[in-house]
């Protein structure tokens, strides 16, 4: 997990002054930049609160350095900046930054997050406590989804099945799944708005 999160970390260049911090506002044509992009922050600001003011409820008896980023990393590749001549990261992309690519991925992790919490409030082994801490979170995604659209017709994924094959019959074993999934998540809004950040600062375009 350490290799990963390291790896991710440079790709993504979370901590390079490369890629500007987001600042909430992406350019999106047809859409207001401002609803949006704070859409995306407001999103990225819940799943870190839900992490820490919820920690009890979601990962009791977790350890505190596992996570899981959603298994199919093409947001992270997809979202890369433009590698710079004096970049040190590994694994940086060669080809041209696609802003279509990158949005397009990006709403498909917002699918996939929705389906798996929407299935795990869902499921009858949740605790009233989990499912009070996780609806704020999903309310959001299913705004971003409905008003932020940032490709058009939408995306169609197979996140529903997916995310019905993730819960099984282990109270404890899914709780520790959906702890672990936040946190990967929690990193991936962050992938998320610096990637908006990126565009919004037309680096890709020069």
């Amino acid at each position: 997990m350490a290799v990963f999160y390291f790896y991710s970390a440079c790709v993504l260049l979370l901590t390079t002054p490369s890629w500007p911090t987001a600042t909430g506002l992406p350019v999106i044509s047809t859409l207001s930049p401002e609803k949006c992009g704070d859409s995306f922050m407001n999103l990225l600001f819940n799943v870190k609160d839900l992490l820490r003011l919820h920690s009890d409820v979601l990962c009791h008896g977790i350890a505190s350095d596992t996570m899981e980023v959603r298994s199919k990393p093409d947001t992270v590749l997809a979202c890369a900046p433009i590698p710079t001549q004096n970049s040190g990261c590994m694994g940086q992309r060669n080809s041209s930054f696609s802003e279509s690519d990158c949005l397009m991925n990006i709403m498909e992790d917002l699918a996939h997050y929705d389906a798996a919490i929407k299935s795990y409030i869902n499921s009858t082994l949740r605790s009233h406590k989990e499912e009070v801490a996780l609806r704020p979170t999903l309310a959001i995604i299913q705004s971003l989804r409905k008003n932020c659209s940032l490709v058009p017709n939408g995306v169609h994924t197979s996140s529903e099945e997916d995310a019905a094959q993730m819960w099984g019959s282990d109270t404890f074993s899914n709780r520790q799944k959906m702890c672990k999934m936040m946190r990967g998540f929690h990193v991936r809004t962050i992938t998320i708005n610096r990637a908006l950040g990126y565009i919004s600062s037309g680096e890709h375009r020069k």
